[in-house]
């Protein structure tokens, strides 16, 4: 530890404080807002206000969640009035996606630990969580924060606090079963897919696809997809097969996309959509599909 309130020591929480605060967001560009705007915060106080702070890091913790916390609270409007299904910005493996092969540690999407905390079908569930739900779960269940401390942030008692994380808990407990596929299985499903899709073979697609299987896109009206969940594998199959006929010259990508084998397609260079799944039983339940320009941009960069 350096000396209370340096420079060097609140520096070195920002991985930390993105980490928390892309999980409570789901959107790195929000999260390094929400760290940003604590930093300034910071720094905004007088010195010997700074030298009062025992813990630096757990008072920026502190405020980025409380930052959070506002913003979910807004969001919940604003995605009211998004053109289509909203989903969480899709992060791609630094070591898999980029020009040095390493992190840049100016990308903040290269400083988020890639764990099952991030997975797209995780991260679906806690936007179906309030506000306070969601950041009593993440703070405690993610990162090991005491209920005393997330009890500051809520502005509420650390019994309530408690609740709040074991409602969350039963949320996740129901929307997500424990997971049936390794990764080296779910790759595998994923591989299947990309040349079922690409050789636009319905039959393997609709085998590869669970019958009650829903695809998720998100376009953000900025460019052309479903705006309503595409239900049955059937129907997915042949919606998929549409997309191929259409976009002649799609180039597929097997990528690590939140930390689980995934797809990318792009053309000309260019990422046009970055596909999510999940795989139980060796057959794909869910696909989410990140097709927002503005999402993509940490897939600017290919290694």
């Amino acid at each position: 530890m350096g000396t209370v309130g340096s420079t060097d020591e609140t520096a070195g929480e920002r991985r930390q404080l993105i980490n928390v605060a892309y999980r409570l967001l789901g959107s790195v560009t929000e999260a390094e807002d929400a760290v940003q705007d604590a930093y300034a915060r910071w720094y905004g106080l007088p010195r010997s206000r700074q030298e009062e702070i025992l813990s630096p890091g757990a008072w920026l913790t502190t405020v980025t969640s409380r930052i959070c916390l506002d913003l979910l609270g807004s969001a919940r409007v604003r995605r009211e009035r998004y053109v289509g299904v909203w989903l969480p910005e899709p992060l791609p493996d630094h070591t898999e996606w980029n020009h040095a092969g390493g992190a840049d540690p100016a990308d903040p999407a290269d400083q988020i630990v890639l764990d099952e905390s991030v997975a797209m079908a995780f991260l679906v569930v806690l936007e179906s969580m309030t506000p306070a739900e969601r950041v009593a779960f993440v703070l405690h269940d993610v990162f090991r924060y005491p209920f005393a401390e997330i009890a500051g942030v809520l502005g509420r008692t650390p019994a309530a606090c408690k609740q709040l994380a074991a409602s969350a808990r039963r949320r996740v407990s129901v929307a997500h079963a424990p997971a049936t596929s390794t990764a080296t299985g779910q790759a595998d499903v994923v591989r299947h897919v990309k040349k079922a899709w690409e050789t636009k073979d319905i039959t393997a697609l609709v085998g590869l696809l669970n019958p009650a299987a829903v695809m998720t896109a998100d376009g953000g009206g900025m460019v052309g997809t479903v705006l309503r969940p595409v239900e049955g594998g059937a129907r997915i199959a042949q919606y998929m097969v549409a997309i191929a006929n259409k976009a002649p010259g799609l180039e597929l990508l097997e990528r690590s996309v939140n930390g689980v084998p995934g797809l990318v397609a792009q053309r000309a260079g260019v990422v046009m959509t970055v596909a999510s799944f999940d795989v139980s039983d060796g057959r794909v339940t869910r696909i989410w599909a990140v097709r927002n320009p503005e999402k993509l941009r940490p897939w600017a960069r290919e290694g």
